[in-house]
């Protein structure tokens, strides 16, 4: 009797250990899968590289021809917001290797059969998106905000000659930060639809179509009302507010709740996708 009271009362804390250490282990794999797959470095180094290296290109063009005279519009948009022209340099090309990435991240385990593997693994699989997740969205997040710092840095040194930004300017460093953030979230989006459509072409022409295409022409209905808050309530519209520290005079959502409304898309798409994943075969 002493022996089985002591076993029972064992039983539930060493199940809760082994609960704990079942999800270590999926928080290990999923790791290892993401670092040990080439097209997570090459991404990670193409992202690296276009947004420096965008960056600062495109800022000492941008002064170059100021200096010159022969590029007023631009150099009025450096004027107006330079902390957001810095950012938004890299940015616009640099996002598109944290979404192919994000794509690939869930497409390429479904292409290669390794999901399977790892659902015979995990039963359940709701822990294995959770982790999946967990652990790419930390990964995005450092890199991210070091890259975000360093473009921000860069850029300020080259556009000095014309004007001064800083960190201690209203919205700049919130914006700096919203970068990294943005593309955290952004990578998510991008992992979603993957785990939706199950196909890396898809997916990706999809996410590149939703960033590069459907965003900008829904620009095209701010001068109705109803056109403004489709334009702000979009995805990757409402996202992208959160890097930049100057409003437009249109605009819907302020920074925090357009970066809300990304990340309440982003959560309904993973909803979606962790409910079909459990339901689907692999």
């Amino acid at each position: 009797m002493t022996a089985t009271g002591a076993t029972a009362q064992a039983s539930p804390a060493a199940a809760q250990q082994r609960h704990r250490a079942g999800f270590g282990h999926v928080l290990l794999a999923e790791w290892t899968k993401i670092r040990s797959v080439r097209s997570t470095v090459w991404s990670l180094i193409i992202y690296v590289v276009l947004t420096l290296g965008l960056s600062a290109l495109l800022c000492w063009l941008t002064i170059h021809a100021m200096q010159t005279g022969k590029a007023p519009r631009r150099g009025s948009e450096l004027l107006a917001d330079p902390a957001s022209f810095i950012l938004h340099t890299g940015l616009a090309f640099g996002q598109l290797a944290i979404a192919v990435l994000g794509v690939l991240v869930m497409t390429t385990e479904y292409s290669t059969g390794v999901i399977r593997a790892s659902l015979l693994a995990v039963p359940k699989r709701l822990p294995v998106l959770v982790a999946k997740c967990a652990v790419f969205a930390a990964l995005i997040f450092v890199i991210s905000e070091i890259v975000s710092f360093c473009s921000f840095f860069i850029g300020k040194a080259i556009v000095r000659p014309e004007t001064v930004v800083s960190l201690s300017q209203p919205g700049v460093t919130r914006a700096v930060i919203g970068t990294g953030l943005y593309l955290t979230v952004l990578g998510l989006f991008a992992l979603a639809i993957g785990g939706l459509i199950r196909h890396t072409a898809g997916a990706i022409a999809i996410v590149i179509g939703l960033v590069l295409v459907v965003g900008p022409l829904l620009g095209l209905l701010d001068p109705y009302d109803w056109g403004k808050h489709v334009h702000d309530w979009f995805p990757t519209v409402a996202g992208g507010y959160i890097t930049t520290t100057v409003p437009q005079s249109d605009q819907v959502l302020s920074a925090w709740q357009g970066f809300g409304v990304f990340c309440a898309w982003t959560a309904l798409l993973l909803a979606a996708g962790a409910y079909l994943l459990r339901r689907r075969d692999a």
